[in-house]
């Protein structure tokens, strides 16, 4: 028998073999075609196949694709922190390359502690997050990271750092409506410095659009002038993980953006590169640098591949790409079509139950029973995935539910460069996969539902 040596998302698990990329498509070895309707893991945000990123691939591969960065800095490691600091906002000057976003979550954690020791204090080294969130699969990472099912195996090593609720409107954790509920997710927060005690902790870690561990969940407004209020107040560094929402997928360069807030600290992935390369990074305000620039002037962290110039010359060729076509602006118009559109189909399906999301990361959530609100008792997402992708359509997981279990939803995220008419039938080929599902409901015995 032919057997594996590759490790699987799913040891056996059959997937198909990718041939080729093209734009918003991808094509098997048998040639089927596929809508790359969730940019991979929300990566591919130029799609595939882009020539001047595959010759700026080529042009520095020939110069040279890696240095040690404790031994030669390169020119497109410094152009690409330039161009970093110039289009984020406020402060945010100082970028730490790092090969993954949970490297960047993670280097982020570490900065935060250090601006408080550089400063002679050592007590505060806590971070606190959100349940219902996701910051990385390293241990660190996974620490801040409220994801139930991603730390259960891990547990005995983790740090209980996860101590306020999501902003889950569709399932508020209060059982409030907005506006009415004062913002008691927001407010949360300060019980829990008081709680811990705000000499022991660094900073507080929040996704601006809560990604794969909730299904693009939007904060109601007001709530990040709260945070940031509470951080400020407290004396407590606001890190924004932007790994899956920056650089242009929600609408705005970062997501925070939408909010009018200014972060300390920003881990930045995925869209940064758009998946031609490994590449992040960690992007720091003058301010939290100042006392290590003024002290100890290294900052305590590094992997062998950070700011390699192969990595830094693709990911700034992106950039530039992304500025040259004004994606940033094509996705808040591209996503509000397609949002239009999902909503439209919501009105078709019964177990649409929630629609939601900002600019081309928007998440559908399903139930049982629309008014109720209730949960599926069976695995809908994984069966929504696997209809869409017998359709030529790929979507992505995401939980939901209360406290982010026993729910069930998808990411649909495409690239920015997709058109209206790719939408139209990245729809249609979504609701062939809801009708399909639809079927396999009723043969299951949820006729209340269809």
């Amino acid at each position: 028998m032919k057997r594996d040596h590759l490790i699987k998302p799913i040891l056996e698990g059959v997937y198909p073999t990718v041939e080729y990329g093209n734009g918003i498509y991808l094509y098997d070895k048998n040639n089927k075609e596929y809508i790359d309707g969730s940019s991979g893991a929300v990566t591919a945000s130029i799609g595939h196949g882009v020539q001047e990123i595959i010759n700026a691939m080529i042009d520095q591969a020939k110069r040279v694709s890696f240095v040690y960065r404790s031994q030669f800095t390169s020119e497109p490691a410094e152009a690409l922190a330039k161009k970093i600091s110039q289009i984020t906002p406020g402060d945010l000057n100082w970028s730490f390359f790092v090969n993954s976003g949970s490297e960047a979550t993670e280097t982020a954690m570490k900065i935060a502690i250090q601006y408080w020791q550089e400063q002679g204090n050592f007590k505060k080294n806590k971070i606190l997050s959100r349940w219902m969130s996701y910051h990385g699969i390293t241990l660190g990472a996974l620490s801040m990271s409220g994801h139930v099912g991603r730390r259960e195996r891990f547990t005995p090593l983790l740090e209980d750092f996860p101590n306020v609720c999501a902003p889950y409107c569709f399932r508020c954790p209060f059982s409030q409506t907005y506006p009415s509920c004062n913002l008691l997710c927001a407010k949360e927060l300060e019980r829990a410095i008081k709680r811990i005690g705000h000499d022991q902790i660094a900073a507080f870690i929040a996704e601006p659009i809560i990604g794969a561990a909730g299904g693009a969940i939007v904060p109601p407004e007001g709530y990040y002038a709260e945070i940031k209020a509470i951080c400020e107040q407290y004396n407590i560094l606001f890190i924004a993980d932007e790994v899956m929402t920056g650089i242009g997928r929600t609408g705005r360069m970062l997501a925070i953006e939408h909010w009018n807030v200014l972060p300390d600290i920003v881990a930045l992935g995925k869209g940064m590169s758009a998946g031609y390369t490994p590449m992040a990074a960690t992007v720091v305000s003058d301010r939290v640098m100042e006392p290590i620039v003024n002290g100890s002037k290294v900052i305590m962290s590094g992997h062998t591949y950070s700011a390699n110039p192969q990595s830094a010359a693709v990911s700034l060729a992106v950039l530039h790409y992304i500025e040259k076509h004004q994606l940033v602006q094509r996705a808040e118009e591209m996503g509000n079509y397609l949002k239009q559109r999902l909503f439209q189909l919501g009105k078709h399906f019964e177990f649409i139950g929630d629609v939601r999301g900002k600019g081309l990361l928007l998440g559908i959530e399903f139930v049982a029973n629309k008014g109720e609100k209730c949960s599926l008792p069976q695995d809908i997402s994984n069966l929504v995935i696997q209809k869409s992708m017998e359709r030529g359509l790929i979507v992505y997981p995401a939980n939901a539910g209360e406290e982010g279990v026993r729910g069930n939803a998808i990411l649909i995220s495409p690239p920015l460069v997709i058109c209206k008419e790719e939408i139209d039938v990245l729809v249609n080929r979504f609701s062939d996969a809801l009708k399909d599902v639809e079927q396999d409901l009723l043969q299951w015995g949820y006729s209340s539902i269809v």
